[in-house]
């Protein structure tokens, strides 16, 4: 394996090209969690993955409650399976909740406000009622607790971690908060080991090939957690050994990783790019910092055969969307053809055509 095989085993593998899943739903469970901090890329990233996706098949899916935003691990917002929601809450976000007891303390956030907070919470929304955020952050101030600065999120996301809140569907241009059991019943629970060992193996299936510290990084386990649960799956996986890193993944059929060039418009914080410790396989150490320029943004990107070639942007007007493509080095006409057609499936998802602009 090549360091550009690499980039497009990951393509095949994330199902970005090659066999797309027929329902949002599906993509998510084949990709254990979808980054979604950014709403609008998160819903693409599902769409990018789906056949004859829209904005309204996927969104539809969020209403049925076949997929949920909240957030499990990392401290960052994902889409995951509703089925799984409970099991990730309680075995991973725990130790999201340990490393923001400094943060905590800082705010003056403590068990009593939690506590209190909850209490106002669970009280408003109970029988199936939701809230914005706005509105919640008005009802914690009229009983005494302060919002202010990052007091407000921090306490909804405090909520969330402990499985009290969720996402529901949204509200106009308002995402809504619901009671997390009330949105999606618990399922029988599987043990923290069972449950870890299928999460693990989703991950190096969906992401491979990556390492033990790619899955490290992306769950929020510790990089020893992993090599156990690692062991108990190696049997399934096979490795390759590039450099002096080990690669795993799951070869269920034959990848497709050459041919047909293929490019597709990446949103912002895309899988393919966030799941990873080292992105360098994707794109050249020189334009690294036109992707990731800092502040925890990964901007949205274009991707040719594997690498990244540009950024991109959008802007949605009455007569379409207007996408602006920001290349790194000049283009093949191959490349640029590729690009035309990926831009054109991105209108087909926001139903809108699409005025293309390539620019150096």
């Amino acid at each position: 394996m090549t360091v550009p095989d690499l980039a497009r085993f990951r393509l095949s593998t994330q199902r970005i090209t090659g066999g797309h899943f027929s329902t949002p739903s599906a993509a998510v469970r084949w990709m254990g969690a979808v980054q979604a901090q950014d709403y609008q890329a998160a819903l693409w990233g599902m769409g990018l993955r789906t056949r004859s996706a829209t904005v309204y098949s996927v969104e539809q899916a969020i209403a049925n409650k076949e997929i949920v935003r909240t957030w499990p691990m990392r401290g960052t917002l994902h889409f995951v399976p509703s089925e799984d929601v409970h099991s990730m809450l309680s075995y991973l976000a725990p130790r999201v909740v340990a490393g923001a007891s400094t943060r905590y303390r800082q705010l003056g956030l403590d068990v009593t406000t939690f506590a209190k907070s909850k209490r106002i919470i669970v009280k408003a929304l109970e029988g199936g009622s939701w809230m914005t955020r706005d509105t919640l952050y008005a009802l914690l101030e009229k009983n005494g607790i302060s919002c202010k600065g990052q007091r407000g999120i921090h306490i909804i996301g405090r909520l969330a971690h402990d499985g009290i809140l969720c996402f529901g569907k949204r509200d106009g241009n308002q995402q809504s908060f619901v009671l997390l059991d009330e949105w999606i019943a618990q399922t029988r629970a599987q043990t923290r080991e069972a449950w870890l060992t299928k999460f693990a193996f989703r991950y190096f299936r969906s992401h491979g090939p990556a390492t033990v510290h790619d899955f490290a990084w992306w769950s929020g386990l510790s990089v020893g957690e992993t090599r156990e649960i690692l062991e108990s799956i190696k049997s399934k996986l096979v490795s390759e050994t590039l450099g002096d890193r080990t690669y795993w993944f799951f070869n269920e059929r034959e990848t497709d990783i050459r041919g047909t060039l293929r490019a597709a418009f990446l949103p912002a914080f895309d899988e393919f790019l966030v799941g990873y410790t080292d992105r360098s396989a994707a794109i050249a150490r020189r334009h690294a910092n036109r992707m990731h320029p800092g502040g925890g943004i990964l901007n949205p990107t274009v991707v040719v055969d594997g690498t990244i070639v540009a950024t991109w942007k959008r802007a949605v007007k009455k007569e379409g969307v207007h996408v602006t493509v920001h290349v790194f080095d000049r283009l093949k006409k191959s490349q640029r053809n590729a690009i035309q057609e990926a831009a054109e499936r991105y209108g087909r998802f926001v139903g809108k055509s699409v005025i293309l602009q390539v620019r150096n």
